[in-house]
């Protein structure tokens, strides 16, 4: 390759950055800018700011749903420290601030009471919700960030998301807290004004964080995904690929279903005698047990079962849930022996169609792009080795 200005040798190019070319004139090599020639200082204030804010290697380094998703967490970010700006300023005056009347004593208990019911708040969602769910409160915001971080990094480079994602927090929180200077002294001695800014804020912030959760498109499984995914292929052999299923995922409740799935669980949960465990493990080779109990199907995983039999144990309590479904709504509840024989009718029905249906389910959801690799499907930790007839 020549040019007028000598022969091109090689070229190269940092990343998506702008490529550079190594020209060979009068037995010198010279390296310079591929492209037009005159390249305005704007170039390199936006390489500034991406070397400060964003992953190295964006975009080939991150997910498609990168920027949609940091852009969403910015807006709600930024609309939450507004907002607790305003919050902070309705607290200061609630516990007496300015006012020549309210006592030390009355204001520190009531700041007191403001921060202990926040923390007791905060521990009482991680009891009950401490798990990686979609949600659009800040906590679980917090909560899913590790989740987040792993799908978005497509280079294993988590360590530099993570530290991305705190320089753009700062930068957020610095301009919510240049934007508070200006609004706290409009806002004044204007309580209605206060409110409604307030109102406004918190709604942004809500709908900011439900977008953000919207653009991520997560492609690895857990129950409700899976779910989703399981009952369309069962519908019509068809697979849907991680943004189909994604848009079908609800956001501000859990998957529902029909029957409850626990995952999991003890070993009595399924078999409370050596017949209920013979029946558990008749017809079956999973490193898993399935049995109804109280209207629910419960899982009992063993310490050897891979990601692959976790998913496929997910999938069969899922069909196992329908067939119950199915036959609650077409019989009235009988006796307790003859509903247990019927239940296990179903666990060993369960296993047949999913020799049936699972590896083709399987290599079609790998070849729709899902990891396969791990999940996201909530276990507990119990796990179980039992012991067969030729053991």
């Amino acid at each position: 390759m020549e040019t007028d200005k000598g022969v091109v040798l090689a070229t190269e190019r940092y990343g998506s950055a702008e490529s550079w070319k190594y020209v060979s004139k009068d037995g010198v090599m010279e390296r310079r800018r591929d492209g037009s020639e005159g390249h305005s200082g704007g170039n390199s204030v936006f390489g500034v700011f991406k070397s400060v804010f964003l992953p190295q290697g964006y975009p080939e380094s991150v997910s498609d749903d990168y920027l949609q998703y940091q852009f969403w967490d910015t807006m709600q970010a930024f609309s939450s420290s507004l907002s607790g700006t305003l919050a902070t300023q309705a607290s200061l005056r609630g516990v007496g601030v300015g006012n020549q009347e309210a006592t030390v004593a009355a204001a520190t208990v009531t700041w007191l009471l403001k921060d202990g019911t926040g923390m007791l708040g905060r521990i009482l969602f991680a009891w009950q919700k401490g798990r990686i769910f979609k949600s659009i409160v800040g906590v679980a915001g917090g909560a899913t960030r590790a989740a987040l971080t792993v799908h978005q990094a497509r280079r294993d480079n988590m360590a530099d998301i993570s530290a991305k994602d705190g320089s753009q927090e700062t930068l957020v929180n610095l301009a919510g807290l240049l934007v508070s200077l200006i609004l706290i002294p409009l806002v004044t001695d204007n309580p209605v004004l206060t409110l409604c800014l307030f109102f406004l804020f918190t709604v942004l912030h809500l709908f900011a964080n439900y977008k953000a959760v919207r653009s991520v498109v997560m492609e690895t499984f857990n129950e409700a995904r899976l779910s989703i995914v399981l009952q369309q292929y069962l519908k019509d052999k068809q697979i849907l690929s991680p943004p189909e299923a994604n848009q079908r995922e609800p956001v501000f409740f859990e998957f529902g279903q029909t029957v409850p799935i626990k995952l999991g669980v003890r070993l009595q949960e399924i078999a409370q005698s050596p017949e209920d465990l013979e029946l558990a493990l008749k017809e079956n080779s999973m490193p898993y047990l399935l049995g109804v109990r109280n209207g629910c199907v419960c899982v009992c995983l063993g310490p050897e079962a891979s990601v692959s039999d976790e998913i496929r144990a997910m999938c069969q309590a899922v069909v196992l849930g329908n067939m119950l479904s199915s036959s609650n709504s077409r019989e009235a509840t009988g006796a307790a022996p003859k509903q247990q024989k019927g239940h296990w009718e179903m666990v060993h029905k369960s296993h047949k169609l999913m020799d049936a249906i699972f590896n083709p389910l399987l290599k079609g959801a790998e070849a729709a792009g899902w990891d396969m690799k791990r999940t996201l499907i909530d276990w507990d930790e119990w796990r179980v080795e039992w012991k067969t007839k030729s053991s």
